[in-house]
């Protein structure tokens, strides 16, 4: 019986346009029939796997030999990103000393679409005498490695994707999607959030965006614009102009803040002719500029600042005393937008 991949083969010429095309979507459809028939094993034991890295007071070692070891090294950070503390241990070097990464509190996962793969089973004894449960996603149920196991998790394919029938491709990602599943299965049996999320990934912007707050990234004491309400239009300007924010806040004698000049209000007022060496800027700023709070997040002054169409905000405390500025380029230099 030939394969898919075979099938498009025979009906097109090697090398030609037709037949790259048809041979890709072919892989693509092969490996996604293997990724579906998965769905019709998710059962007992899925959720014994679960429930036994749930249990886990120490953590979740994946191994795995070849391309299932490059699989392995995935699972594992997916499942320390989402909430599973869990790292890659070679089953090469386990033999030759790194075993000793593996303690009583873990769980193991042990991939192999063979399930006979020399390597791992070389360690089996020694992870059975840890007394450790092993979770093994293997092809073959009847291995060694799914006997051996605690919970095996069957990941079998009809074919590979690879014409030869040799390279590991369909397996491999039946193994990544089995993969995934057990990491988000247990992402919400935690209540892993958003929030838990940006703290394993804060150089992301996921990350930035979740965990920064105004006061991470505003500009404070000396670097804040500031004037009192009776300075001339002209002071104002070379106050904006020293500090760079495109902006000037207007406090009273407490540093309350009375309003706000920005580069919009001086177009205004310059088109109205005021003489900017005797206009007073409280006759032409912003009054009662709505402010933030130090303990927003960025991304909400982000938010803010485009549905409002401005370009700074000014920060002040609970009794309305200022006590920062920010403006867009700001949110940029951090990431936040």
């Amino acid at each position: 019986m030939r394969t898919l991949v075979e099938h498009y083969q025979a009906t097109t010429d090697a090398g030609s346009d037709e037949r790259l095309q048809a041979l890709g979507r072919a892989v693509l459809q092969l490996e996604a029939d293997a990724v579906a028939a998965l769905g019709q094993r998710i059962g007992g034991e899925f959720a014994a796997a679960c429930h036994h890295m749930l249990a886990c007071r120490g953590r979740v070692i994946v191994t795995g030999m070849g391309k299932s070891g490059h699989i392995g090294s995935k699972m594992a950070a997916t499942l320390a990103s989402t909430g599973t503390p869990a790292f890659f241990v070679h089953p090469g070097e386990a033999s030759h000393g790194d075993l000793g990464m593996i303690t009583v509190d873990d769980v193991v996962i042990a991939l192999s679409n063979s399930g006979e793969t020399d390597e791992i089973t070389a360690i089996l004894p020694l992870i059975k005498r840890l007394g450790v449960p092993l979770i093994a996603l293997t092809g073959k149920p009847g291995s060694t490695l799914a006997h051996a196991a605690n919970v095996h998790l069957d990941i079998g394919v009809a074919q590979e994707a690879c014409p030869l029938g040799l390279a590991p491709t369909a397996s491999t990602t039946a193994t990544l999607a089995m993969g995934d599943a057990l990491a988000v299965a247990l992402l919400d049996a935690r209540g892993f959030t958003a929030e838990d999320f940006a703290r394993s990934h804060p150089g992301g912007k996921l990350g930035r965006r979740l965990l920064l707050h105004i006061e991470d990234v505003m500009q404070t004491g000396e670097r804040i614009p500031r004037v009192a309400p009776q300075t001339p239009l002209r002071e104002a300007l070379l106050e904006i102009s020293r500090k760079g924010l495109g902006m000037t806040a207007v406090v009273d004698g407490d540093d309350r803040v009375l309003g706000i000049f920005t580069d919009g209000d001086l177009r205004r007022t310059l088109d109205r002719g005021a003489d900017i060496h005797t206009t007073p800027i409280q006759e032409v700023m912003t009054p009662g500029p709505q402010p933030g709070a130090p303990d927003w997040l960025a991304a909400e002054a982000a938010e803010r600042m485009e549905r409002h169409r401005i370009n700074a905000l000014l920060i002040t405390d609970a009794d309305e005393r200022l006590v920062g500025a920010l403006n867009m380029h700001d949110l940029l230099r951090a990431g936040v937008v």
